[in-house]
């Protein structure tokens, strides 16, 4: 094992390291180690105005979402990071033509750099009849690796019915689906968060616990609605360490399981199965630790959230995580080489 430096907890003075330095010490091997990340967003400026969003990435983020080229792989460049999954940022496409229209660009872009780039589809969720027609368009004709869809549609989980031929078409196709957090609807945030200071409110409700806290429950409610007793071949990605399922799964084992008796596997079996977590936005151990206990390493892929988090960051946290060579080669490409079939 090299370079162990455990970032996580309350006392630990290397975690801030630059990326240089941690190759400076780590060996030829780990320094060429071929590094994916699959939860990475690009947003066009013209298409978020399109979609009534042009003041919600402003400044420098704004710009680090809508270049996708040059100076987003001379970043990727400078941190060791070899490949990005692009997808759209939340929420889902609110239209068909939207999805295809974000898609189409997406295919535009991976076209430039097709070594650097591959692509997650958009899906309007909120017309589910169109979902499978465009997964299919966009894993067949574009190229992509399967679809990222942000959590609710309209406050209607992916459990819905109206969503099980889009998984049908996912397990035909062979391709994952990314479950990504999108904010709450209007009467939970309501209820929940209204009472704070704005920009609490918001943070709290989002990437500061509540859209994890929700995804893990859209996680549990796909297992508890049987999607995985139709579809047991599917395979969907979570982000963020697992959204908060791991460290709660034999608590929800032990509770739900009694509920559920028409379930064919148990709660654990199904998640340890159908399902992969990513480190985005997560770079201490403590989370890590809990994740490869309970899914193991074969089921964990690096992510970084960019630009939302920073690829020096997320890199730093891959050089430094307490496992041998042999687990950070399996998260670091080749759990996802393996599930997104990306070439080597």
């Amino acid at each position: 094992m090299t370079n162990l430096v455990v970032i996580g907890g309350c006392h630990f003075g290397q975690a801030n390291r630059s990326i240089a330095s941690i190759l400076q010490g780590s060996t030829l091997k780990e320094q060429l180690m071929r590094v994916i990340a699959i939860e990475e967003h690009f947003a066009p400026r013209d298409l978020e105005a399109d979609r009534g969003g042009s003041a919600r990435y402003p400044g420098e983020l704004g710009a680090r979402l809508d270049e996708v080229g040059d100076q987003r792989i001379a970043d990727m460049d400078r941190n060791g990071i070899s490949y990005q999954v692009l997808a759209s940022t939340p929420p889902n496409a609110s239209t068909a033509t939207e999805a295809a229209r974000w898609n189409d660009r997406l295919a535009e872009i991976i076209a430039v750099h097709p070594n650097r780039f591959g692509g997650f589809a958009s899906l309007s969720t909120p017309e589910p009849d169109s979902c499978s027609a465009e997964l299919e368009r966009a894993v067949t004709e574009l190229g992509f690796c399967g679809a990222m869809i942000h959590g609710h549609a309209n406050g209607v989980f992916c459990d819905s019915p109206d969503l099980w031929p889009t998984f049908e078409k996912a397990e035909e196709l062979g391709v994952p689906i990314y479950l990504h957090p999108t904010p709450p609807v209007p009467a939970v945030f309501s209820a929940y968060y209204s009472d704070l200071k704005p920009e609490v409110a918001q943070v709290l409700s989002t990437s500061g616990w509540g859209w994890h806290a929700e995804t893990g429950l859209h996680a549990l409610r796909l297992i508890v609605g049987g999607v995985f007793e139709r579809f047991p071949a599917l395979q969907v990605i979570i982000g963020h360490m697992g959204e908060n399922v791991p460290f709660s799964l034999a608590r929800a084992e032990a509770t739900l399981g009694r509920v559920t008796p028409e379930l064919t596997r148990s709660i654990t079996q199904t998640f340890c199965e159908n399902f992969y977590v990513t480190t985005s936005g997560y770079f201490t151990v403590p989370p890590l630790m809990c994740a490869m206990m309970v899914v193991g390493v074969d089921r964990i892929i690096f992510s970084v959230d960019y630009p939302f988090a920073r690829n020096q960051d997320a890199r730093a946290f891959l050089d430094t995580m307490p496992l041998s060579l042999q687990d950070r080669h399996k998260i670091a490409h080749q759990n996802v080489e393996r599930l997104l079939s990306i070439p080597d």
